[in-house]
């Protein structure tokens, strides 16, 4: 959650031009409140003694979001055409979280759009905006939307007349008017229509959509409006400011309660059978390290086993051949010596024929 700085509402970011206009105007403004000044003191004459009497003045505000300089024109005669906290709250929230929201290319309908300065915002920030009210506040929204965007938006915004209340499905048929983000700014005040706003609400916050709802809390009834708003709709809280009384809420509808126990079911069964998987893979990659581990060692053991066990048998292997070839000399040696012996023995006969044939032919 968000903590809302206070420096927007300062005159620093923000300031007010009167609907005096500016100082180079000079005489042509002076001779305007003249005749301003004349035509009330004509009139309060006219008027009986017992008539209420009051005085307003339209004026001209100027703020900058999104790198561009908006010029809000209102009159204190209506709550609609003021600029109220939650609004400047809520253009600061959008400006600032504008990757996050990313409002390029999206549908976005604003419920109680009063001067427009959220409606502006949006369509800067790339929004197709529609922006409503009702029908006695249109005229100046209408202005304010065309001098601020003309030229400088991506999609051209649409105004339409929106009235809270239990039958917008014949106006505002589901099935056709769907939108991605539903705005609204301090739209709960002290009025008798919470119920009709809160119906409202609840008929366009389709699911796929996102309902920011930003507003400064002053009334017990704000209160009360809260507690149902989180009733009707899975809500979280993005943003509120340090005195905790300007709160931004982030709201998407809420299905049916078997529907949703059984969605709720069925996400925790997924979450849990997730966690046992990673559980699994991981005591599974243990294993395999330990495994991996033994059977590494089991490996060195059995190839030094191995390796001893050859080292011994080539010993042994060429011990035998020492002895083989051993004993082969002395086979050949003793064959030697009894074929000399042979030999010896045959010349020997050899003579004795010779010597009995000779004595005999001498004979």
């Amino acid at each position: 959650m968000d903590i809302i700085s206070t420096s927007y509402l300062t005159e620093e970011n923000n300031f007010v031009v009167n609907g005096k206009e500016e100082e180079e105007e000079g005489g042509k403004v002076e001779g305007q409140i003249k005749d301003e000044n004349v035509d009330a003191a004509v009139q309060r004459e006219q008027k009986p003694s017992w008539a209420p009497c009051f005085y307003y003045k339209i004026d001209r505000e100027v703020y900058r979001y999104v790198g561009q300089e908006i010029i809000i024109q209102e009159s204190v005669d209506t709550y609609g055409g003021m600029i109220w906290p939650g609004a400047l709250a809520l253009c600061h929230y959008l400006e600032t979280h504008c990757e996050q929201l990313c409002l390029l290319d999206k549908a976005v309908l604003e419920i109680g759009a009063g001067t427009g300065l959220l409606s502006i915002v949006a369509t800067l920030l790339g929004a197709w905006v529609t922006a409503t009210d009702l029908p006695d506040v249109l005229s100046n929204l209408r202005l304010n939307l065309s001098k601020n965007t003309r030229g400088r938006c991506r999609h051209t915004p649409q105004v339409a007349a929106l009235s809270w209340g239990y039958d917008l499905e014949r106006t505002y048929p589901k099935s056709v008017y769907r939108y991605d983000y539903i705005l609204a700014a301090d739209v709960v005040y002290h009025h008798d229509f919470l119920d009709e706003l809160l119906v409202t609400m609840k008929h366009f916050c389709q699911p796929g959509t996102t309902l920011i709802w930003a507003n400064k809390i002053r009334f017990e009834t704000d209160l009360t409006f809260t507690e149902n708003f989180k009733k009707a709709f899975h809500t979280s809280l993005l943003a509120e400011d340090r005195e905790g009384e300007i709160k931004i809420f982030m709201a998407t509808c809420r299905e049916g309660k078997k529907e949703r126990d059984v969605t709720e079911e069925l996400q925790d069964m997924l979450e849990k059978e997730l966690r046992e998987g990673e559980e699994e893979e991981q005591e599974k990659k243990i294993e395999e390290g330990e495994s991996e581990g033994v059977k590494g060692e089991e490996e060195d053991r059995q190839e030094k086993s191995t390796e001893r066990e050859e080292e011994e048998r080539w010993s042994q292997s060429s011990g035998q051949i020492i002895d083989l070839k051993d004993e082969g000399y002395e086979e050949d040696e003793k064959d030697e010596r009894e074929d000399a012996d042979s030999r010896c023995s045959t010349a020997d006969s050899d003579e004795d024929v010779t010597g009995e044939s000779s004595s005999s032919s001498s004979v």
